[in-house]
């Protein structure tokens, strides 16, 4: 994935958070020493951020070589060498922070992602993410989910027409609002709406949204929602999303499952740079 620029903004302020006016660790080591570091996995894992990994480093050191025997998506057991990073010894020691912490956080995601994925195997339905990421890691936790083998939703408020709760309460309901969205939006634009019972499926219905979102409903109902619809919209269920739960949800026949765990309850892998004397 190449980097956009807001992703190469983030790591450029992680850095100046983490080095301020400059790495007074530094004056330990020769300015001349090389070093080599094997950059290994400690917990299961599936790999990503290798970008954002090497970005780190080169903003600290264009001549840091960056050597990674994964690929993003790959599974890594614990005690697996994940690559090396070779090059001035204070500029390896400098970028370790930073870079491990993309590393490791992004790998977390693409962890969650593919367990989600996986617990759905068997069925329709796709786990999506949600705009619940950290803030200014969107693109690089979205990448991290497609390489766990989940699915991405919008990016953004600027493409996606998803109309909430608080849009339906402002319209004054579901038709209202759904009416006032089709007036916003191009024709390439569809419209998603989130609703909550039975009666508030009907009217997404007969305002013709083409996606409609279940939101914390519990399971019957859910099934329930999605006869009731019959193909005439995509469904996708959310709210209270677990990985527990993830297969019952699934079965009641539902196309998207949104979780916004993916993102912001993925723990971050154990990797660590280790010295090769």
């Amino acid at each position: 994935m190449a980097l956009d620029h807001l992703s190469r903004r983030l790591i450029t302020l992680a850095l100046e958070e983490d080095l301020g006016p400059g790495d007074v660790t530094a004056a330990l080591l020769d300015p001349d020493a090389t070093g080599r570091a094997i950059i290994l996995a400690k917990s299961p894992l599936v790999v990503a951020g290798i970008e954002a990994f090497v970005e780190a480093y080169h903003q600290v050191d264009p001549t840091v070589e960056v050597a990674f025997e994964v690929r993003d998506g790959d599974r890594a057991a614990p005690g697996t060498s994940m690559g090396t990073v070779h090059g001035l010894a204070r500029s390896l020691l400098t970028g370790e922070r930073t870079a491990l912490n993309l590393l490791q956080r992004l790998s977390g995601v693409a962890t969650m992602a593919r367990r989600a994925q996986d617990a759905v195997a068997g069925t329709k339905a796709k786990v999506v993410d949600t705009r619940k990421t950290t803030p200014g890691m969107r693109s690089l936790e979205k990448a991290a989910v497609r390489a766990g083998g989940a699915y991405n939703h919008r990016m953004g408020l600027y493409d996606g027409l998803l109309v909430k709760d608080n849009h339906v309460r402002a319209a004054g309901g579901v038709k209202p609002a759904i009416e006032a969205a089709r007036k916003s939006a191009h024709h390439l634009l569809k419209v998603e709406c989130e609703v909550t019972t039975l009666a508030e499926v009907e009217d997404a219905l007969s305002a013709r949204a083409e996606v409609i979102l279940l939101d914390n409903m519990d399971t019957p109902t859910m099934k329930a929602a999605v006869e009731l619809i019959a193909g005439r919209a995509l469904v996708e269920a959310s709210g209270n999303v677990t990985l527990e739960r993830l297969p019952e949800i699934a079965a009641t026949g539902v196309d998207l499952i949104s979780m916004g765990a993916l993102t912001h309850s993925a723990k971050a892998a154990d990797i660590s740079l280790e010295w090769d004397a």
